[in-house]
């Protein structure tokens, strides 16, 4: 009788072939740090209002020009699985809050970084994870202490703040943008809104002080028919294609002569002519479709006065039906009553050689407001549109939490000092952890420091002097960093400045940098397999650099 003969390798055998695992003993925790710390680096250098750009180009060839870490993040493929936890939190902040991504990997990165030190004098990952949560505690709390209440400071100085981290010098323009396209949309109970409610088109030419405002929906497309214009009409909105209907099995006609081939058209015909003569007595005078507009149909419209229109995104077919009230029907036929939407113009526009379609509400309230943007580049309009998208996203914020914090790296540096003296009041071993997460948070001004191209040590040790200093009035000064080195140390009152971020967004983002870092902490092992697929794809315009 034969013994069973365990494998000499512990993994030999164990798993399928390509799989490859990964120790603590083969530094596994260091590794992992190592590559969360150089996507880390790759993002401080975009954070705040004088962070550079970065050129992205996809596996489709794809030119990306952004600032923006969410984007940064979203069109790199990355594989490293620690790094990829990062990843994860960040999309998470960007899509409930849409702002305050980029701190997360920055202080996600800075935490790895001191607590790489940390290992290096002995203390074990258990015991660094402990002391991260329970500096988490007091850093929330010490971030509720210098929350201020939204209506002290104002929606206009918030916007301002918001934007001026992505498109430093058109923030006012911009804020006033997104200030007037919420006030069109904004529901009577502020929790109800959506930023969904908010577009933007981007047309090419002229500069960005020619953007405006439009109450309703923009489309860059002209009426199918000859009627290029109406007002006050009711509105029919069909998602099925404006044609004749096809059968779905295919049929054959025998038809003997010419007279009987003359009457079956003739029959669909006149079957066309009485479905949009019932429309007419319906009084609807704009037809959309979401599929096809057939030239029969397209006739008949013509002839009774009807403005055809074809909205190809199911997406922007659906805010029509916001904008218009009306319902979407899945199949020809006429609506009832309580189906029917009604606008108040639709009309042709020319902006910058470009003819576009304006659905607008002249009420006082809309459903939905258009940004129409110009600008030189695509690119540049790009980025300007992912400007708004983080203004649009601090209104749902302050529709959550209405408070908020003092910015330019004012609020860190606040946590930063009330952690560390709460990690001088912490006994055993512990306070080296809740120091070291204390220390993390001076990532933030030394960040702005250097993308400004200030000493950053030099403008850290200034913040911590001028916040001992008590102000005339007694009122508890929040210095920040000053990126246009007006003041002779490189600190301002953010307060004073009017520099704000939002409360929720602010916490959040502590929660999942500080999660994230002692998720990658508690990791003692990584097992890969191999990964899937067929062959490469050939390389397509890989030596752009070459000569």
């Amino acid at each position: 009788m034969s013994k069973l003969q365990l494998p000499t390798v512990p993994t030999s055998g164990l798993f399928k072939q390509g799989y490859n695992s990964y120790k603590s003993e083969d530094g596994v925790v260091n590794r992992s740090i190592a590559a969360v710390r150089e996507i880390s680096s790759m993002i401080r250098t975009s954070v705040g209002p004088s962070g550079r750009n970065k050129i992205i180009v996809n596996n489709l060839q794809k030119i990306f020009l952004t600032s923006d870490a969410s984007t940064i993040l979203r069109e790199l493929e990355i594989v490293h699985p620690a790094v990829k936890l990062v990843v994860m939190a960040s999309q998470q902040q960007e899509a409930e809050y849409g702002d305050a991504s980029n701190l997360v990997v920055v202080l996600t990165g800075e935490l790895l970084n001191q607590a790489e030190d940390l290992l290096r004098i002995g203390m074990s990952a258990s015991e660094i994870v402990s002391g991260f949560e329970v500096a988490q505690k007091h850093a929330l709390e010490a971030l509720e202490a210098i929350e201020v209440s939204d209506s002290k400071v104002g929606l206009d100085v918030v916007l301002r703040s918001v934007i001026a981290s992505k498109q430093f010098g058109y923030d006012d323009l911009l804020e006033g943008l997104v200030a007037e396209a919420v006030k069109y949309v904004m529901p009577t109970k502020n929790a109800n809104f959506n930023v969904d409610n908010i577009r933007v088109v981007k047309i090419m030419g002229s500069a960005l002080p020619a953007s405006k405002v439009v109450k309703g929906m923009v489309f860059p497309t002209k009426p199918e028919g000859v009627v290029q214009s109406a007002r006050n009409a009711k509105v029919a909105l069909y998602t099925a294609p404006f044609d004749i209907s096809q059968t779905e099995t295919k049929g054959t006609v025998l038809l003997h002569n010419a007279q009987e081939m003359l009457d079956f058209s003739k029959g669909e015909e006149q079957r066309m002519e009485k479905f949009v003569k019932e429309l007419k007595d319906a009084e609807i005078g704009v037809v959309v479709c979401g599929s096809g507009l057939g030239s029969l149909a397209l006739h008949y419209l013509n002839k009774f006065g009807i403005l055809a229109f074809r909205v190809a995104s199911k997406f922007d077919l659906q805010r029509l039906s916001r904008v218009t009230s009306s319902t979407l029907l899945p199949t020809l036929r006429v609506p009832e009553a309580n189906e029917v939407g009604q606008i108040d113009v639709v009309d042709v526009e020319e902006i910058g050689g470009d003819r576009v379609t304006v659905f607008r509400q002249e009420s006082s309230t809309s459903r939905t407001a258009t940004i129409v943007l110009r600008g030189a580049t695509l690119n540049f309009l790009d980025d300007v549109e992912r400007a708004i998208d983080d203004g649009v996203a601090a209104v749902k914020s302050l529709a959550k939490g209405t408070t908020l914090v003092p910015g330019a790296g004012a609020a860190e540096m606040a946590i930063a000092t009330s952690v560390f003296a709460q990690g001088e009041r912490t006994a055993g071993i512990l306070q080296h952890a809740v120091k070291s997460y204390a220390k993390a948070f001076e990532v933030v001004p030394r960040t702005l420091a250097d993308n400004a191209g200030l000493d950053d040590s030099e403008v850290v040790s200034n913040i911590y002097a001028y916040s001992k200093t008590p102000s005339a009035d007694g009122e508890i000064p929040a210095p920040g960093v000053d990126i246009e080195a007006d003041s002779v140390n490189g600190v301002l009152d953010a307060k004073q400045a009017g520099i704000w971020d939002i409360a929720v967004a602010k916490k959040s983002s502590i929660q999942l940098a500080t999660e994230a870092a002692c998720t990658v902490l508690s990791v003692d092992q990584i097992i890969m397999a191999k990964r899937a697929g067929g062959p490469a794809m050939p390389k397509q315009g890989g030596d752009w650099d070459q000569d």
